[in-house]
């Protein structure tokens, strides 16, 4: 039987043959721009028209614009992978593109737009990619990587916070709260997997030994736990249970960093500086 083929017959822009170019690329020159303007907002010399305070429309737009579009472009990218089906491109890949182009603009006018309108066009957004990978996932009966679909949610549940509570509260302490403990899990789970597979396939090939451990149950009970000290610092982030939860949890997390054999990995040329033969 012949393999699936990676990509459809495709005439378009090369651009939106694949997520992670158009979202790595705008992702990346968006994240540029709003520094540029973020330091003369902080110096009280530029003053755009959001809805959102200064600080909080910063926020938002590192927590919810440019990472949700550098998560959108690596999920696109690594589903097909996962599940064997073909990548999504062309025209469906520039209305997510468009719809995230859209929530950045009216995110930035939401002042002159009105805040409700601004939201539902940025939050439409992550649901869009909640939508798009649940959809692929179930299709190719992938079901372990619905995890992943679940922390998207999560985001996503922490834009529709974010917005809300900085037009009812005037701030978005839990909004960004949510956006950071959703990215921090995705990093734990996913970069559990590429990561310690990666450092195996270059030992294997280059250095035989000691092997990064397989995901295992303490594995499994450092994201676990991990998940549970992020919930309690969501819900609470000052307090001596909270501080104690978050420590126990970085060591847990230092020991399973400490499993993948990532020490054996410093004779890659790459690292030294010495050309491969």
């Amino acid at each position: 039987m012949s393999g699936i083929p990676r990509l459809r017959d495709y005439e378009g822009p090369a651009l939106l043959s694949y997520g992670f170019r158009p979202f790595f690329l705008f992702g990346a020159v968006y994240a540029g721009l709003a520094i540029l303007a973020w330091l003369p907002m902080f110096n009280g010399e530029l003053e755009l028209l959001t809805d959102f305070s200064a600080v909080d429309w910063h926020v938002h737009e590192m927590l919810y614009g440019y990472l949700p579009a550098v998560v959108t472009g690596f999920l696109l990218t690594a589903i097909p992978n996962w599940t064997g089906r073909l990548p999504i491109q062309g025209k469906p890949l520039l209305v997510l593109v468009s719809v995230w182009v859209a929530g950045r603009v009216f995110v930035t006018f939401s002042a002159e737009i009105g805040w409700l309108l601004a939201a539902l066009i940025d939050v439409s957004f992550l649901a869009l990619v909640v939508a798009a990978t649940a959809r692929e996932i179930v299709a190719g009966k992938n079901w372990r990587n619905l995890r992943v679909v679940g922390l998207v949610t999560l985001l996503l549940a922490g834009n529709i916070a974010f917005h809300l509570d900085a037009h009812i509260h005037g701030t978005a302490e839990y909004g960004a709260r949510i956006g950071i403990a959703a990215i921090v899990l995705l990093i734990i789970l996913i970069g559990g997997r590429i990561v310690p597979s990666f450092t195996r396939n270059w030992l294997v090939r280059e250095n035989p030994g000691r092997l990064p451990a397989p995901i295992d149950r303490f594995d499994i009970v450092t994201i676990g736990i991990s998940a549970a000290t992020l919930s309690l610092w969501i819900a609470q982030p000052v307090g001596r249970l909270t501080a104690v939860a978050l420590a126990a949890s970085a060591v847990l997390n230092v020991i399973r960093l400490g499993r993948w054999a990532g020490d054996r990995t410093w004779r890659d040329p790459g690292r030294s500086g010495r050309r491969a033969p």
